[in-house]
């Protein structure tokens, strides 16, 4: 069976501040999805949080990039803001970079990954979603899962990957792509997507067959409005077992913390921390980012599950390998690494700071 599964997520409101989803948004959007699903559109839905933002998780027959998915999507995130801005929630529709809808949620506030895939006999897929950090985000912990043998021993000793797998990387400052084919390009690939803060892993396909194995969204919000807005928040679909890497091999790429960029006013590095659901409330210098991850099995396109696969003693350490990383940037407060580089800030007052300073800059002597 040919199903698809969208990802799509937005900040529309937090509850107190930007640490959690209140209740009532999240039912609210409940109740538009078992609509949706009772009027056929969909074959089946779950609804979540991860910190302050609304997860769907949709499966239908339509394919990827669909105007009436994307519709169903927006329309929801519109009622759930009404609520929010009748809770005095903060940063109500913060996502929502326009009044009306336009055909496709690309480019218009909300985060995206879709993937069409033909069900297999047993098809076990994680959601990974992340809070208080941007696209790129996934860039490590996808090279872990299906590039690095330390992590994935899949890659060495299963047949069916030792081939490897091919890596579509997109650069979003200049709207381009480029596949790497790996294991023989990896120096190459290295090269890009360790510089996340403009080059993101987008999907990956098995080498072989061509199935795709990993999608992420990969939009910056700075970037399709112009000023600082909140950051990214990224999803990311990841299937497992079979041709590709074991749901361990999978959720082993988070067993230590990363750095990235993110936390307070999306303008610290900070450590990604792998939490359960309930875990995902960043209180702590808005932070530190979080990261969940729910795992279905999927059964002609229903959702089976989910399974909190952080919710897991042995992720113990990666959690407190996360904080004591927090504590040493928090160290540097104002000063980099903590916060991100001026490249990185000219979406918040560092132009405006610099402009009204630029007269008092006074040339060296030679």
């Amino acid at each position: 069976m040919r199903v698809t599964l969208s990802v799509i997520k937005a900040d529309i409101g937090g509850f107190v501040g930007h640490s959690e989803s209140h209740p009532d948004v999240l039912a609210e959007a409940c109740r538009a999805m078992e609509k949706a699903k009772n009027d056929g559109l969909l074959i089946d839905y779950h609804v979540t949080k991860c910190g302050d933002d609304a997860q769907l998780v949709m499966t239908h027959t339509l394919g990827t990039d669909n105007k009436v998915i994307h519709e169903l999507a927006w329309n929801t995130f519109v009622s759930c803001t009404n609520v929010a801005k009748k809770l005095r929630l903060y940063g109500a529709g913060q996502d929502l970079l326009s009044d009306a809808f336009s055909g496709n949620v690309k480019g218009m506030g909300p985060g995206l990954a879709e993937m069409e895939i033909e069900e297999r006999p047993s098809e076990a897929i994680i959601c990974f979603m992340a809070d208080k950090t941007s696209s790129g985000a996934w860039n490590m912990p996808l090279y872990k899962m299906f590039a690095d043998p330390f992590n994935t021993i899949g890659l060495v000793i299963a047949e069916n990957m030792h081939n490897g797998f091919v890596f579509e990387v997109h650069d979003i400052m200049q709207h381009r792509k480029i596949r790497f084919s790996t294991p023989e390009e990896i120096y190459d690939m290295l090269v890009f997507i360790g510089a996340p803060s403009r080059y993101a892993v987008k999907a990956v396909y098995h080498k072989d067959s061509g199935d795709i194995g990993a999608v992420s969204s990969t939009q910056k919000l700075a970037l399709l409005a112009g000023r600082y807005v909140g950051k990214d928040d990224p999803v990311c679909i990841v299937r497992t077992q079979g041709t590709f890497p074991a749901v361990g091999e999978v959720l082993e790429a988070f067993a230590h913390p990363i750095l990235v960029e993110g936390w307070m006013r999306g303008s610290h590095y900070g450590p990604l921390m792998p939490v359960s659901v309930s875990g995902s409330t960043p209180t702590r210098f808005d932070g530190p980012p979080r990261v969940i991850a729910l795992g279905f099995q999927l059964a002609d396109g229903k959702l089976i599950g989910p399974r909190d696969m952080f919710d897991d003693i042995s992720f113990d350490n990666a959690r407190q390998e996360a904080l004591d990383a927090a504590d040493l940037m928090r160290r540097h407060g104002p000063f980099e690494p903590h916060r991100l580089p001026l490249e990185e800030m000219e979406y918040t007052t560092m132009p405006q700071v610099t402009q009204k300073l630029q007269s008092r800059f006074e040339p060296l002597e030679d």
